[in-house]
């Protein structure tokens, strides 16, 4: 029994040994983890030649944080900037001169307060004489849009897939409240959209850069310009439009506020289904379709708004007002009474979604701003960059959220044909 005794009493400590050791180890890596050195990277390397000015200063640093950045031209002036959220580098807030020279200094703080500076100089490229990318930045500043404004950047020419994840890297957009969202690309590389997973909540600020000056994009060629806005995000309207009733339904705020009879495409020139936003506003336009399939016509229309490419709007039709509500007779346009175009012009904004069902087509993707048409799985598919797996839409169907009446307008779109 003494030795059973025993041998229970050595095994007891034999096993409270290990555990003491293991927490005395652990104390002594925590002190040595904090004893050891701040270790910073930055790039571009000391010297390096030829930097496109859409470069940004690479940050990494090991037991320790970045806690400054410092960037100043060869005359002494100060670059203005700010770090990405991921940490990964520091974006300069406008592109960079050519033919300049910079110093980046660079401290990150270790634990106990210790600090460590990396400093490196480069040189930036002489103007490229390689074509430029068009771009075309929608989303115009100091404006109120609806609910359902994608942020959207058109190319010419498309951007090949090989070049697009540089490019989405140096397409900037912050909301507030934060409302984040992803970037997702047409299959030909002509569009890119920013949405979230749901629509805009009301009175969101959104800012957006478009800096793609200056960047490398493929082997040909460069972007073209640095672009910024910020506008804002108002009350919630909608428009649904079913062709088998041939009613129009207008919601404010959620609510039905008015059903408003409507002619669609004639079957030759049938209108498209499907989710879309209004692009653009007009008191008066003309719509010239010489020399297109099924047009040859010139005619001046009112309270017009476009929302396809190919030229679908919402306009006021007095010749086809006995057909409203009844029979398609349009081009693809809906057409509604002088009356109710006028009404609809003091309520709706651009941005605002539509929805046509029912009809012979369904709406092409690029054919107008088409982020909307598509799931939020799908949508995010279209990303050149990994999408945070925290994005995910709201787990049952939500309603845009309240837009404003006042509508902005974006950069001139092109020409279409209408009716």
């Amino acid at each position: 029994m003494n030795l059973r005794r025993g041998v229970g009493l050595l095994a007891a400590v034999v096993v409270m040994v290990p555990t003491g050791c293991t927490a005395q180890r652990k104390a002594a890596d925590r002190a040595e983890a904090r004893d050891q050195a701040v270790a910073v990277t930055v790039t571009p390397a000391d010297k390096t030649r030829d930097v496109p000015i859409s470069a940004e200063v690479g940050t990494s640093v090991q037991h320790g944080r970045i806690t400054s950045v410092k960037l100043t031209d060869d005359k002494g002036g100060q670059v203005a900037g700010a770090p990405r959220e991921d940490g990964s580098s520091w974006v300069p807030s406008k592109p960079l001169q050519n033919g300049r020279t910079y110093t980046a200094e660079v401290t990150a703080t270790g634990a106990k307060g210790r600090t460590a500076t990396r400093a490196t100089t480069f040189t930036t490229a002489k103007k490229s004489d390689k074509q430029a990318i068009t771009s075309v930045l929608y989303f115009a500043g100091n404006q109120t849009y609806g609910t359902a404004m994608p942020v959207t950047v058109a190319f010419e020419p498309a951007i090949p897939k090989e070049a697009r994840a540089a490019v989405q890297r140096r397409l900037f957009v912050k909301t507030d409240p934060p409302q984040p969202g992803t970037w997702s690309w047409l299959e030909d590389g002509t569009q890119v959209y920013y949405r979230a997973p749901d629509f805009w909540r009301p009175g969101t600020k959104i800012s957006v850069r478009s800096a793609l000056e200056g960047l490398p994009i493929g082997k040909e060629y460069v972007g073209d310009s640095d672009r910024s806005s910020t506008s804002k995000i108002g009350r919630q309207v909608n428009l649904k439009i079913d062709n088998a009733t041939k009613q129009m339904s207008v919601y404010q705020d959620g609510k039905l506020t008015r059903k408003i009879p409507v002619s669609l495409g004639k079957p030759s020139t049938p209108s498209s289904s499907g989710k879309m936003v209004i692009m653009e506003k007009h008191q008066q336009t003309t719509f010239d379709t010489r020399g297109e399939p099924d047009g040859g016509y010139v005619v001046d229309v009112e309270d017009a708004q476009r929302y396809t490419w190919g030229g679908e709007f919402i306009h006021a039709a007095p010749w086809s007002e006995g057909d409203q509500g009844y029979t398609n007779v349009s081009h693809g346009c809906a057409n509604v009474s002088s009356a109710a175009a006028d009404w609809l012009m003091g309520v709706t904004q651009v941005g605002d979604l539509i929805e046509v069902e029912g009809t012979e087509v369904p709406l092409r993707p690029g054919n107008g701003w088409t982020a909307w048409n598509v799931s939020w799985d799908e949508f995010a598919k279209g990303s050149a960059l990994p999408v945070p797996a925290g994005l995910k839409p709201s787990p049952t169907p939500t309603t845009p959220h309240p837009g404003a009446v006042a509508g902005g307008s974006p950069e001139p779109a092109p020409s279409g044909s209408g009716g």
